[in-house]
């Protein structure tokens, strides 16, 4: 992007992935969508749009833990987090409020594959700690100049509160799945296509997400009087709108493709988890590529690298656990 503030084109990538596209998918796969989510209960509506807005926050603070920590460790603590938290407060949930055909906690501690999944979910977090502690390695390996070779504005003790934030909050789209989930049932009862059958959620889910990123990047624009990009005759706003709108193109396929998945794995632990662990290994193989590693003692190296496959590991225990 050239010449355009963050919250423009942000603003603009997130009204194609949120507003303009869940819609269309929908429209594409399950025709009868608008209808299906007028004859849902309010309560349902509501409650899917909340944990949208709040998942809306979390992608917010995602892009902070990113800019102070990096790629790699950025990444492998906010998803890290999501991937733990995602996969374990549903079950928590039905324990408290028991729902036909849903599997709660206590449901998983008594039986071997259940065992299994909440073994997986410790030793996911167990290499988030692994992560963190590559990442405090790294702070004292490093002078600040070479911090900033690597990631521009590394900073350890801000980017681990703000990633935090983000993976905890960024996990209540998984819960957003599992509150809407009437709908996606219901669009399987009217004879469409269950490889689909999320497309209606998404569109509830993501209207939350639009509303809180809208809330800030419109706050921005103002303060920062940034809302005149669009209309900067020295920015190349034809490029920027494309750029910005392939962005949120390729940003939606993620969902699209995961609610494909998910509905044939089920919306139990593993789907989640191995979504977020794939962005985990992804961004760390990137984060090497940029060399943000670059100049720290080897123990560090193996550190990261040992933090990463721990949670990698996990992700086939909990995919063995929810297969038995």
């Amino acid at each position: 992007m050239k010449k355009w503030a963050w919250e423009s084109y942000w603003t603009v990538g997130g009204l194609v992935s949120w507003l303009i596209l869940p819609p269309m998918a929908a429209w594409l796969t399950v025709p009868g969508f608008i209808e299906i989510i007028l004859q849902s209960p309010p309560d349902v509506l509501w409650f899917t749009f909340i944990m949208g807005f709040l998942w809306g926050i979390g992608g917010l603070s995602y892009g902070l833990g990113i800019r102070y920590l990096g790629m790699s460790l950025g990444n492998s603590v906010v998803l890290g987090f999501s991937a733990a938290f995602g996969a374990l407060v549903p079950s928590l949930y039905y324990n408290v409020y028991p729902s036909e055909g849903k599997v709660s906690f206590t449901d998983m501690m008594a039986n071997p594959g259940g065992q299994l999944i909440l073994l997986g979910i410790l030793m996911c977090l167990a290499g988030i700690a692994i992560c963190g502690k590559a990442g405090m390695m790294k702070d004292s390996d490093l002078s600040n100049k070479k911090k900033k070779q690597g990631v521009r504005e590394f900073d350890l003790v801000r980017g681990l509160v703000v990633a935090i934030l983000s993976g905890v909050l960024s996990s209540f789209f998984n819960y957003g799945i599992e509150a809407g989930k009437i709908m996606a049932d219901r669009a399987v009862l009217t004879g469409y296509n269950s490889l689909y059958q999320n497309n209606v959620t998404f569109v509830v889910i993501l209207l939350g997400g639009l509303l809180s990123n809208l809330i800030w990047t419109t706050y921005l624009s103002v303060k920062n009087q940034s809302y005149k990009n669009y209309l900067d005759k020295e920015a190349p706003i034809l490029m920027n709108f494309l750029f910005s709108s392939c962005a949120g193109t390729i940003w939606f396929l993620q969902f699209f493709l995961y609610g494909m998945g998910e509905s044939l794995l089920g919306n139990g632990a593993s789907s989640w988890i191995l979504h977020m662990s794939t962005i985990i290994l992804t961004a760390n193989l990137w984060g090497i590529y940029r060399k943000e590693w670059s100049g720290v003692a080897q123990s560090t190296k193996w550190t990261i690298i040992s933090g990463v496959l721990v949670i990698v590991l996990s992700v086939f225990l909990v995919g063995i656990g929810n297969y038995f």
